[in-house]
């Protein structure tokens, strides 16, 4: 049967085939996977996540730029309150082990057939001595790589920290990402096809 709905969310897409198409077959698949996504800013990775995923999500943060591990973990609180009711009345962790935790408390009590965990512009949430690479790490390999049901996706415009703190990480995450998509510029093919949608007009 035509999933009309996905097919209306994937008309709204100019060009991004290939990576609609992955996250979309990982999202129906029988295994847990860890999608890495980066490219340039303002280039359509969170409109590609949102798009592919419905914007259903059973957690979804983004980090804030320039603030201490204190506001990050303030704002994964406030995260976690929203998609967390039964831990609505904790206080904020003190720690991304700690947060990760609550995390894990959260999708477990999901009936979602896939646990869709997004994580947006991730490079911010590595502030300095934080240790948040060594409590992901703990997430995924002792918790989320065990399971069948999870799609772990992380987003991340500073190409640099994506490529040598996650993708070619030699620690706890070596070799753990499962998908890389590097989301390229638009061809000049699908410029047109988005000024055209957009109603553009040129001499």
């Amino acid at each position: 049967m035509v999933d009309i709905a996905k097919l209306r969310l994937r008309n709204k897409l100019i060009g991004r085939e290939e990576e609609y198409d992955l996250l979309s077959n990982l999202i129906n698949g029988s295994t847990s996977s860890f999608v890495a996504l980066y490219g340039r800013r303002r280039i359509g990775k969170t409109f590609l996540v949102r798009n592919v995923c419905n914007n259903r999500f059973d957690f979804y943060l983004t980090g804030i730029a320039n603030v201490s591990m204190q506001h990050q973990l303030a704002n994964f609180h406030a995260a976690i309150q929203k998609y967390g009711a039964p831990l609505i009345e904790r206080q904020p962790a003190s720690n991304w082990f700690t947060a990760f935790q609550q995390l894990t408390e959260v999708l477990e009590a999901s009936n979602n057939a896939k646990k869709i965990i997004f994580l947006d512009e991730l490079p911010w949430l590595d502030t300095p001595q934080s240790a948040f690479i060594p409590a992901l790490e703990h997430f995924w390999n002792s918790w989320a790589s065990a399971r069948n049901d999870i799609l772990l996706i992380v987003c991340g415009s500073a190409a640099a920290w994506m490529i040598n703190k996650l993708i070619n990480n030699r620690g706890g995450l070596h070799n753990r990402i499962t998908h890389r998509i590097k989301l390229e510029p638009f061809t000049l093919s699908e410029c047109e096809q988005y000024f055209k949608s957009r109603q553009a007009v040129f001499d």
